[in-house]
């Protein structure tokens, strides 16, 4: 067991603070003699001596200060600790649990943790980058407090968040690109297409393959960028992953007929909307206005 209290600390920490014991006993409401008593004690029970007298006031001993350097650390998470508490007593979660979909914009997801962060800075986030149908089985599961998905769910009800562009892309090098011309579904099914899988463990389904007579099939949606990269496939990607590469010119549109571009519909779903704690909801309200700010024209 420590034989130093946590109040001793914070009363050592007063009087170096307000410059001396007079002040500290104000701003703490305990009188001079309290607080003296707090701090000679300490020096007894840790065998150093912490303040010395200058003039009329004290200061801290070269110990002192390496002491109340550390000492310090302790005051602040005793401090957070007993905000947790508070917070948790109020019905605050411990823990948010989040399914959101490989497509949703990167920078909005940022945003959207970093303001949550900074709101509920001791709330755990657990986050689940899922495909297709892995964050709406997460919902079914009871394993996720809100999913970000471009499925419904059956039973629950969802609140659109952004519409994601997909476009057909190859790089600039790829075979269909040398055919200069527009491009049809049989001249696709020639070459390798990539599909990202779904992460569902039960019901995975095989969104957008055209039935390609070459198929590649990668668990995340960077590696399915990176082979477009190198030249590897061709692939309907999110319009807001491809944007520099886009620009460079490395990556190109396909030049199809039909259905070069499609649109997603994402929403946001909660597992029970009346249950779901403060921070489950800030963790909402975050998503919205990350998108707001950084998808103002995919609403």
């Amino acid at each position: 067991m420590s034989r130093v209290t946590l109040a001793q600390w914070q009363m050592l920490a007063a009087v170096v603070d307000h410059g001396g014991f007079a002040r500290a006993a104000e701003a703490v409401h305990k009188s001079p003699s309290t607080l003296n008593h707090a701090v000679h004690k300490l020096e007894q029970q840790l065998g150093v001596e912490v303040l010395e007298p200058v003039g009329r006031q004290v200061r801290l001993t070269e110990a002192g200060e390496m002491l109340l350097r550390r000492a310090r650390q302790l005051i602040e998470s005793a401090e957070a600790l007993e905000d947790v508490a508070g917070r948790l007593a109020e019905g605050l979660e411990a823990e948010v649990v989040l399914s959101i979909d490989q497509i949703f914009p990167t920078d909005a997801l940022a945003v959207a943790l970093s303001r949550f962060s900074a709101e509920y800075p001791y709330v755990r986030v657990q986050l689940h980058e899922t495909v297709l149908n892995g964050g709406i089985e997460m919902l079914y599961d009871g394993r996720a407090d809100l999913a970000v998905s471009g499925l419904a769910a059956q039973g629950f009800l969802g609140e659109p968040l952004v519409s994601i562009r997909f476009i057909a892309v190859a790089h600039r090098d790829h075979e269909l690109h040398a055919l200069d011309r527009e491009l049809d579904l049989r001249d696709l099914q020639r070459h390798r297409q990539l599909v990202v899988r779904d992460s569902a463990l039960r019901q995975s389904m095989d969104a957008g393959w055209l039935k390609a007579e070459q198929r590649w099939t990668v668990s995340h949606l960077e590696t399915s960028i990176d082979m477009i990269r190198r030249c590897l496939g061709f692939a309907w990607l999110p319009e807001t992953r491809l944007r520099d590469d886009l620009e460079a010119g490395l990556i190109r549109p396909l030049p199809l007929s039909a259905g070069g571009i499609r649109e997603v519909p994402m929403q946001m779903i909660f597992r029970d909307r009346d249950r779901a704690g403060p921070a489950t909801h800030a963790m909402a309200r975050a998503l919205h206005e990350a998108v707001a700010n950084t998808c103002p024209s995919r609403k």
